[in-house]
């Protein structure tokens, strides 16, 4: 039996007045995909969507194709990112209050609480503007409860994924979060007649799981690809550190490629360590990633060279990693369905086609990985 898949599902992409107000009259995030430049020769940009063109999420039909997709893939369910700012204030919350309203597309599905506030800087042009749209905050034990009846409303359909019954609910910003909301929302699961919830914290860093489990949660995931090319520099001694540096400043000089562009083939392999062996670390992969279309090439994360082929082999490895935990804990995050403007997506493209969902599904399908000369040297950091 395979692993539960769970991809991470972005609710961006339909106009609402906020979006308006803050970036121009229809602004939604195909915006920025569609005005993408190559920065370099050979850069892949612009992203071209295809068999669901330039989609907006208030279609109940382009919700249930991207189910299709997702099961062509072996994709298990959707985590929908919710934004709940405080005082009842949500945004982009259409989308999914219309999936669990209508009970299509009959598709398993669960939460995460993107907690962090919106700023204009990540999606402007102009120099140091750093300006705060919406803050998040914690407003209390009333807007906490409000909170947690509009989550039950979710947690109690038939599709929400859970773990040994508790509801699966992933937390962005756990550092954010204060332990009272934590301990209330456990609370209130159990008066509910859940035996609690599994909450995982999204990391990014080293922080030492047993930190996150003593405070309530059930499960860790590292942003590991994220972080992969600071995990490298630490590794290295002042020499290799210093021509790394220089390597980037010429590919940066003479090919035009920003300082955080990287080469996937390199770095793919970095999502597993030993620590995703653990029972309660979560792997979490990544098919691509080009954050140029939202920091308008000035400031980004590239990884290049990103194809179905190596996200295939990066899948395996996190197959392996997963295969000897109870099933019932057997999860794997993809990162992400639909995060277009980070370059962050599964869903078919001019580029490659179906090539991520391909190669998802091939894997899953795959001989006995213990075989597989990818898993063979896994771990290259511990050789």
């Amino acid at each position: 039996m395979n692993p539960k898949i769970i991809a991470l599902y972005l609710p961006q992409f339909h106009p609402i007045p906020e979006n308006d107000e803050w970036w121009g009259k229809g602004f939604t995030e195909w915006t920025n995909v569609g005005k993408a430049k190559p920065l370099w020769k050979g850069h892949n940009q612009p992203r071209v969507p295809t068999d669901l063109g330039y989609y907006d999420l208030r279609l109940p039909e382009i919700r249930e194709q991207q189910a299709e997709l997702a099961r062509e893939a072996g994709v298990t369910a959707f985590c929908y990112w919710h934004y709940w700012f405080g005082n009842g204030r949500q945004l982009l919350e259409r989308p999914f209050n219309e999936v669990l309203a209508s009970g299509q597309p009959d598709f398993p599905f669960c939460l995460a609480w993107a907690n962090h506030s919106w700023r204009k800087k990540g999606w402007s042009n102009e120099k140091g503007e750093d300006m705060v749209l919406i803050e998040q905050i914690y407003s209390g034990k009333e807007d906490a409860w409000s909170h947690f009846q509009w989550l039950l409303s979710a947690f109690k359909d038939e599709r929400y994924v859970k773990i040994e019954g508790k509801p699966l609910m992933l937390i962005f910003k756990p550092d954010d979060m204060p332990q009272e909301y934590r301990d209330w929302f456990q609370q209130w699961a159990l008066e509910a007649g859940f035996p609690g919830l599994y909450l995982v914290a999204n990391l990014y860093g080293e922080s030492p799981k047993e930190e996150w489990t003593a405070k309530g949660y059930s499960a860790v995931l590292y942003n590991r690809m994220s972080g992969a090319i600071y995990d490298e520099l630490r590794e290295m001694n002042p020499v290799q550190m210093l021509w790394s540096h220089m390597m980037r400043l010429i590919r940066k000089y003479v090919a035009g490629m920003p300082q955080g562009a990287s080469d996937y083939a390199h770095y793919y392999h970095w999502v597993v360590t030993d620590k995703e062996y653990e029972r309660d670390v979560i792997p979490q992969i990544m098919p691509q990633w080009d954050h140029s279309p939202r920091s308008s090439g000035k400031s980004n994360v590239i990884y290049y060279n990103a194809t179905p082929t190596l996200f295939k082999e990066q899948v395996l490895l996190a197959l392996e990693a997963v295969r000897e935990k109870p099933e019932e804990e057997q999860i794997i995050f993809v990162k992400s369905w639909n995060e277009w403007g980070e370059g962050n997506y599964m869903e078919p493209d001019l580029t490659h086609g179906k090539g991520f969902i391909r190669a998802l599904r091939e894997a899953l399908e795959g001989k006995d990985m213990a075989d597989n000369s990818v898993i063979k040297t896994w771990n290259h950091k511990q050789q």
